[in-house]
């Protein structure tokens, strides 16, 4: 076995298995982003998620300083989940495809 398909085989591997890792960490953050709406002096929270096509706003109350925090470190979160994400795939992709080339390369 050619030592550098063998690396290549098992980076294809490692990748596949970080992506549904993290495909799985992003599935259990809370969609959408907080948002504060003054009403009659109160301040109120919503969280706004695309449901269908349309931004939908679903009721939170009044949240404290700290839960408020949570929903702002879980948007972080999200954000560098989908971003590793969409590196992973591509990093999937291409091993497959340079896994594949040299399958075919050998065979003709």
């Amino acid at each position: 076995m050619d030592p550098i398909k063998g690396v290549l085989a098992e980076e294809l591997v490692n990748s596949k298995r970080m992506l549904k890792r993290h495909g799985e960490a992003l599935s259990r953050l809370p969609k959408g982003s907080l948002v504060a709406k003054k009403i009659k002096g109160g301040v109120f929270h919503y969280l706004a998620a695309r449901e269908d096509g349309k931004v939908r706003f679903h009721y939170k109350g009044k949240l404290s300083a700290a839960e408020v925090d949570k929903y702002q470190e879980a948007k972080q979160l999200r954000r560098k989940y989908v971003s590793q994400i969409s590196k992973l795939k591509k990093q999937v992709k291409f091993l497959e495809r340079a896994l594949h080339e040299r399958k075919r390369k050998r065979a003709g």
